[in-house]
């Protein structure tokens, strides 16, 4: 089946459940890659995420008619809706939650020019701190994409890194994430504020402020987060 196939036309696609097309890149040969729909390599991929918290709408609708103990509604959200896409124009959808993992992080370093932050989400120079990847699609030939553009990386110019100096338990430090004092914080006693509000240190990053999610969606990712 031959699909006919545009990034305008796939971004459209995305657009209509609130999510977006984040560049792309084509693998370059001899590169060992994931398979794409049929199980030959893939020859290229494009990330597919949000800003802000423009799926939430989308995503409020689809879990009215879900159970309500189903585990990880987003990400089947995600998958459902980048599948759908991914059918329509002949591309294999996959997950950051699919195992073996595949390098999400490395990808949307290279389809977007991005860099860490302190908290090890990707800093971007409009959206900051308040952006994510909910998946890719994969493709068995090469996508007509345009060049990378070098982006200022707005942690570099930062001296004061509040985003460090927030979290009552200092989660966040040059020796990486303190992973089981933070779990054991926003359960506890005194986590009410990252439970309902979402972490201290991301909230206190000053850029991207106009996509910083509602307190509502960062309460629900904290809980998944936490297990809560």
């Amino acid at each position: 089946m031959i699909f006919e196939r545009s990034t305008e036309d796939i971004a459209a696609a995305l657009a209509a459940h609130g999510l977006m097309l984040r560049g792309g890149f084509n693998f370059s040969g001899g590169e060992e890659t994931p398979s794409g729909l049929s199980g030959a390599a893939a020859r290229s991929v494009l990330l597919v995420g949000q800003a802000g918290a423009a799926p939430w709408p989308h995503f409020l609708r689809w879990r009215e008619d879900q159970s309500q103990t189903i585990a990880d509604p987003l990400d089947i959200w995600s998958r459902e809706m980048i599948g759908a896409v991914a059918k329509k124009f002949g591309a294999r959808a996959v997950s950051p939650s699919d195992t073996p993992y595949l390098p999400f992080q490395q990808w949307a370093m290279q389809a977007e020019g991005l860099k860490p932050s302190p908290l090890g989400i990707l800093m971007h120079p409009q959206y900051g701190l308040w952006h994510a990847y909910r998946g890719a699609l994969l493709f068995e030939d090469e996508i007509a994409l345009g060049e990378t553009r070098e982006v200022v990386h707005l942690c570099d110019a930062c001296v004061d890194k509040p985003c460090l100096k927030s979290c009552p338990v200092d989660a966040y430090s040059a020796d990486g994430f303190a992973h089981k004092a933070c779990l054991a914080h926003v359960r506890g006693h005194n986590g009410a504020p990252c439970r309902t509000g979402g972490c201290l240190d991301r909230n206190a990053c000053p850029y991207g402020a106009a996509y910083r999610y509602p307190p509502h969606v960062q309460a629900f990712h904290m809980a998944a987060f936490a297990g809560l």
